[in-house]
């Protein structure tokens, strides 16, 4: 128990899922990543509000690594939290978020089953990313500031990217007050016109 409070006050020496980065094809304000196939605990949460589904969804998996598990297992805390966000169509319409925790090595064969009908094992197949990196505490307002910035660059660049859904994503517990990581993801566009 107190391994993992330790884990979710002071993110450093998590494990996250693997990557290899493209350095030929690196900017100065982004980076290209290709994450390998990885599997993962996630929920689904609708609604408006980034923040509230961000808690819920939190609360949910948070839940799962106690041990809310068909193994009863603790499971140790990982980085980063994404936020798979995909905007529902016209102003007024409702967001799907999947909020996800990366399931650590010593699982990832054999995950433990959800206890909690909402919560669900997410295998992620290879995908590469175009991965923007910012400070601070962060909220829907400063993921969607740095999200047009990594928009407004890849236009910049010519790249070939998909504009939703995209990923809000953060390593560090509320609880850090400094040397605050996040991130916002855009999936790469593989697909060839």
């Amino acid at each position: 128990m107190l391994k993992t409070i330790g884990q979710v006050l002071f993110s450093s020496g998590l494990q996250n899922p693997k990557f290899a980065s493209n350095e030929e094809k690196q900017a100065t304000d982004y980076e290209v990543r290709t994450y390998e196939t990885t599997n993962w605990i996630s929920t689904t949460v609708t609604g408006m509000d980034q923040d509230a589904a961000m808690s819920t969804g939190f609360k949910r998996l948070f839940a799962y690594i106690q041990g809310n598990n068909h193994k009863k297992e603790k499971v140790e805390m990982t980085a980063p939290v994404t936020c798979l966000v995909d905007p529902g169509a016209g102003p007024a319409c409702e967001t799907t978020f999947i909020v996800s925790f990366y399931i650590p090595e010593q699982h990832q064969t054999d995950p433990p089953q959800p206890g909690d009908p909402d919560v669900y094992l997410e295998n992620r197949k290879e995908f590469t990313a175009f991965v923007r990196t910012y400070a601070g505490f962060s909220n829907t307002q400063k993921s969607r500031e740095e999200l047009l910035k990594l928009l407004e660059s890849l236009q910049k660049d010519g790249a070939s990217y998909k504009n939703t859904p995209y990923y809000v994503c953060g390593y560090d517990s509320p609880f850090k007050l400094t040397n605050r990581r996040n991130e916002v993801w855009i999936l790469q566009n593989t697909e060839q016109g």
